[in-house]
């Protein structure tokens, strides 16, 4: 079989780990050199870029683009993970906050933030992911860190259901960013929903399926490597357009 170094714009399914969807891919290719760039959790669907083969160094290359994800979200609840991999637990409300509350706790959230990553979470703690610690019964406070949000925009709120887009840099978690709104909101904050729409220039509308994938030769879906070096460098620092009002 010919090897093709290059990337792959994958559209990772809901239910599978991001290793299992490269580990699936990797069956397709047999390319065993690959690597994704940036874990989508088994509850999220989207854009998970693969660098096949010599492609594997421009893995950090593609952490650093901007990504942006369409979210949803329950205000009414919240879980152990801000998502709802655990199970929800209800949150006692004052007052439902107005449309306008939301719109302005999500701007809040732009710019450089501080931000606490979830307890369970891949984020390493002394070589170990958060998550296992947290199986484990450890208690966990993760330090902040500085991570970008672009830009956020709300698609629709109906209390307690909020639907939002936002574009941030390497290292943000939406479930927190969810988390967080329900703090300035005073009420609770629960990620039900989310698709990365894109990462840098690779977006969803032109992402390939594992199903899709399998009836097609690896030349028709992995970009070759200087035809992706080139995509790569023109997205560096270039931050995705908002939706329109």
């Amino acid at each position: 079989m010919t090897t093709i170094d290059g990337v792959i714009n994958l559209h990772k399914p809901i239910g599978i780990t991001s290793a299992k969807a490269l580990y699936r891919v990797r069956g397709l290719t047999r390319m065993k050199k690959s690597g994704h760039t940036g874990t989508l959790d088994p509850g999220a669907d989207g854009v998970l870029v693969l660098c096949i083969g010599g492609a594997t160094k421009l893995v950090e290359r593609v952490m650093d683009l901007a990504k942006v994800y369409r979210a949803r979200a329950r205000l009414d609840v919240t879980s152990e993970s801000y998502d709802s991999d655990r199970p929800h637990q209800p949150v006692p409300i004052a007052q439902a906050p107005t449309h306008a509350d939301v719109v302005a706790a999500l701007s809040g959230l732009e710019g450089r933030i501080m931000q606490v990553p979830p307890a369970i979470s891949a984020l390493k703690v002394g070589g170990v992911p958060a998550y296992r610690l947290a199986r484990a019964g450890q208690s966990l406070e993760l330090a902040a860190r500085e991570v970008t949000v672009y830009w956020t925009h709300v698609h629709s709120y109906c209390w307690p259901e909020l639907d939002f887009e936002v574009a941030v840099g390497r290292g943000t978690y939406v479930r927190a960013l969810v988390r967080d709104i329900g703090v300035k909101l005073a009420c609770g904050g629960c990620l039900t929903a989310l698709t990365r729409v894109s990462v840098g220039p690779f977006h969803l509308a032109d992402a390939w399926t594992l199903e899709r994938m399998a009836t097609h030769a690896p030349q028709t879906y992995i970009l070759p490597l200087d035809a992706a070096r080139g995509r790569i460098a023109e997205a560096v620092g270039v931050v995705p357009p908002r939706p329109a009002a």
